[in-house]
């Protein structure tokens, strides 16, 4: 009994068609909207080495995003609930696709987050927080590349 199961529809839409849809390779657009009932639509396309606008988010950086977004979150609650005061929290996330060919795959993600705590939290047991939030992170479990997180803790000044 008992596992409980989420399901997360998002719709993807190209908006990439210049006419002649996909009849050369050359010749469509890779922009796309991503969307979720009820939110405002995420704009899309492909990075620009593969032809896409760079002004767009691409499905690379969302991956990113998704890796940085979920070990915060996971890392927050368990800071709150470990007794560390976090007051700020900046993730300089950076992922690593490797290409070979046609083929092209993650090879891993560094999370670089810069957590600012109050002066009465424990540094040391801020910074073990995150192997936990690393663990608990859905997204991270998901994933068939290393997550690796290189945190930096400091203390508020006042």
């Amino acid at each position: 009994m008992g596992d409980n199961q989420h399901l997360y529809p998002v719709e993807v839409v190209w908006t990439g068609n210049r006419g002649n849809g996909t009849k050369t390779y050359q010749g469509y657009g890779r922009e796309h909207e991503v969307r979720v009932a009820g939110k405002p639509a995420i704009a899309g396309s492909s990075d620009p080495v593969f032809r896409g606008d760079g002004t767009k988010h691409n499905p690379e950086e969302l991956l990113v995003a998704a890796l940085s977004s979920c070990h915060m979150l996971w890392y927050l609650h368990l800071a709150a609930e470990a007794g560390v005061v976090v007051t700020g929290y900046v993730d300089s996330a950076v992922g690593t696709l490797a290409e070979h060919g046609k083929d092209g795959r993650f090879t891993e993600v560094v999370l670089k987050p810069l957590v600012t705590i109050t002066a009465d939290s424990d540094p040391e047991r801020a910074a073990s927080v995150h192997e936990d939030a690393h663990h608990a992170c859905f997204i991270a479990n998901s994933v068939n590349f290393p997550v690796r997180c290189e945190p930096r803790i400091v203390i508020e000044s006042v």
